[in-house]
């Protein structure tokens, strides 16, 4: 049998090194962690889980919105000015 908990372990381990390295997959992979912690709450009864993690979901799709949106800025707009800055004083 799947042990969820041991899924949602690794799944939590990956999303945080992922949004540490600034990609917007580690929100995806929260979320995929969050649904799984939703059935692990309903399976076990504790149903305080759910309404937190659906609240996370909520979170993490609007993150994954707006980083996605912000490098489609970025990637329309490069920066044309390849010079040095100037050094600091």
């Amino acid at each position: 049998m799947l042990r969820l908990d041991y899924v949602s372990c690794f799944l939590t381990i990956v999303s945080t090194v992922l949004v540490g390295k600034k990609l917007w997959q580690g929100w995806v992979v929260a979320g995929a962690n969050s649904v799984i912690i939703c059935l692990i709450g309903m399976r076990t009864a504790e149903f305080g889980f759910v309404p937190g993690n659906l609240f996370c979901i909520g979170l993490y799709a609007s993150n994954v919105w707006n980083w996605r949106q912000q490098a489609q800025i970025l990637s329309r707009n490069p920066r044309t000015d390849c010079s040095p800055c100037p050094p600091c004083e």
